[in-house]
């Protein structure tokens, strides 16, 4: 700041003083004659040199306009919960139970019989109940136990994210889908069960969500998700004497697309409808429970 005898002019006025103090520092960077005075106990007023007026307005018409917005605001927290939290223990808890049941893949077992996706009786006969089904069979202990291992951790935060009705029925039509994908590129004589479909889709589904939620700018930045799946089905999914790698490969494929609709404004919005949740949780299980009545019957 200096002083000077010329006339000066008021160009601008604050009631805060760290306010003043930056507009001095903008004023000082333009090279501008100027002073800072305090006008009363609340009240700064900046002044200029006459002639140096329309230069000192405008820039900081400039710095104002350009600092608006600034610092942006933060990003809402997502505050959505599910009431029932144990629902990912519920789920792993009766794939469990239903093992011991079941037991391992056998070619005499009834369960495996009528339970399995069987590419031939689902093209030719129209036995779709198998899609559901199969989810619930797993070939052995080994194969259980990597479903339910890596199936809870990503579960957990699945269902925190969707709720516990919305998320069991978007899981149960991208799995579903992905087994009817696979078994219309496979052609008659194929046959699979496991739930590893389905983790795949929760890959997915989380994966596009991830990318809607952020909002990328770039383009580029979508493949981000996209490698993140194909590297866990790599690790993950291509590996093993029975493994379905076609079963998991559509199940990444279908819940990047279901996440990407369920990852609208619009959709999450219903997240906290209470009613609707209770309703998709029921009748996806209800669902489940009627491909086996079928599947038996």
């Amino acid at each position: 700041m200096t002083e000077n005898q010329h006339p000066t002019q008021t160009v601008t006025q604050t009631n805060n003083q760290q306010q003043a103090n930056l507009f001095s520092l903008v004023l000082s960077a333009a090279r501008i004659n100027h002073t800072v005075q305090k006008i009363d106990s609340a009240n700064w007023e900046i002044h200029v040199n006459h002639q140096d007026y329309p230069k000192a307005d405008y820039e900081l018409g400039v710095f104002i306009e350009e600092n608006r917005n600034w610092p942006p605001s933060q990003p809402a927290q997502d505050q959505f919960a599910p009431i029932f939290q144990a629902h990912t223990l519920l789920l792993i808890g009766i794939m469990v139970l239903f093992f011991s049941v079941t037991g391992s893949w056998s070619p005499l077992s009834e369960w495996f019989q009528q339970g399995a996706v069987n590419s031939s009786q689902i093209l030719n006969d129209g036995e779709y109940y198998r899609l559901v089904t199969a989810l619930t069979l797993h070939s052995d202990i080994v194969h259980l136990l990597s479903n339910c291992f890596l199936g809870a951790f990503l579960l957990h935060f699945y269902f925190r994210i969707l709720g516990n009705g919305i998320g069991l029925a978007a899981l149960l039509v991208a799995a579903t889908s992905a087994n009817m994908l696979n078994v219309i590129g496979h052609g008659p004589g194929h046959l699979s069960v496991g739930f590893s479909t389905a983790v795949f889709s929760v890959i997915g589904i989380l994966s596009a969500i991830n990318f809607r939620h952020y909002k990328l700018k770039r383009p580029a930045r979508l493949l981000l998700p996209l490698m993140a799946g194909a590297a866990l089905l790599a690790m993950l999914g291509s590996s093993g004497e029975r493994t379905d790698l076609g079963a998991h490969f559509y199940g990444l494929a279908t819940g990047l697309i279901t996440g990407l609709f369920l990852s609208f404004e619009t959709v999450l919005r219903q997240r906290e409808k209470f009613k609707l949740q209770l309703i998709l949780a029921l009748s996806s299980w209800f669902i489940v429970l009627m491909a086996w009545y079928y599947a038996i019957n």
